[in-house]
């Protein structure tokens, strides 16, 4: 029988609340089946292989350039928010986090803020500079992952080549483009990965002359013959819609 908690669960445990605490998600049935995040110094994911757990690391804070156009970036938003956008554009990004469904770490259905949704679709923008999309959209749902996306690597032209669908919407649409995320290279038995990332490329949308395909990206990492190569891409389009994230793999070639 499960225990009854009417108050958080690393409380309840005998926890205590500090600074540096992360909350784990916890999916109850006959007993606890799924747990993500950390509590204490542990943490609990899923891979392909099922859920399980590991001693918890606190990663190294380099205070790297990248971290702090980040910070930055969110800083601004934020501020923008609360100080620039109108009562009624703040209305239309809650409404539109309001018909547009996410999922968390477990799979579940959520919906995030209307300023969730505000970050999320600027945060890159914000970084380059670009002009910040301050309308909310009026197409409530999210742009479609391209299934088609693949790539190949090659060692001696340090590039990585992408195929995609660029009979897509946002390949014809100027404003629009398709964000591309160097992963780390791997060993070549490494078959998980989660980062870290580098954004590598956008392809942009033209209208009428959409990018062809197979299109090909420079590398951040350097690659070399029989490495294990991720990278996974967003869809932002011109009304500042971003998709999930989509993936492929491959094995650098010569």
């Amino acid at each position: 029988m499960l225990p009854q908690f009417n108050k958080p669960i690393h409380q309840a445990f005998g926890m205590h609340d500090s600074p540096s605490m992360r909350f784990a998600l916890v999916r109850y049935g006959g007993g606890v089946i799924q747990m993500s995040g950390s509590i204490a110094g542990d943490t609990f994911a899923r891979n392909r292989s099922g859920n399980y757990s590991r001693a918890r690391t606190k990663p190294v804070n380099p205070n790297s350039a990248g971290q702090n156009a980040v910070r930055s970036a969110l800083t601004e938003l934020t501020t923008r928010w609360a100080q620039t956008l109108t009562a009624l554009q703040r209305a239309a990004w809650n409404l539109y986090a309001a018909n547009v469904a996410m999922k968390n770490r477990l799979g579940e259905v959520i919906y995030l803020s209307g300023s969730n949704h505000y970050i999320r679709s600027n945060s890159w923008l914000a970084r380059l500079g670009l002009t910040i999309v301050d309308d909310g959209p009026v197409i409530f749902e999210l742009p479609a992952k391209d299934p088609s996306f693949a790539i190949t690597a090659s060692e001696a032209t340090q590039k990585i080549s992408v195929t995609f669908d660029n009979t897509m919407d946002w390949a014809s649409e100027t404003g629009a483009w398709m964000e591309l995320y160097q992963g780390q290279p791997q060993n070549a038995q490494r078959n998980f990965f989660a980062g870290p990332w580098r954004r590598v490329l956008a392809i942009t949308g033209v209208d009428g002359a959409p990018p062809p395909s197979p299109h090909d990206a420079p590398v951040d990492f350097a690659i070399s013959q029989g490495q294990h190569q991720w990278m996974y891409a967003r869809i932002r389009r011109l009304d500042g819609r971003l998709s999930e994230p989509f993936r492929n793999d491959c094995y650098v070639g010569a």
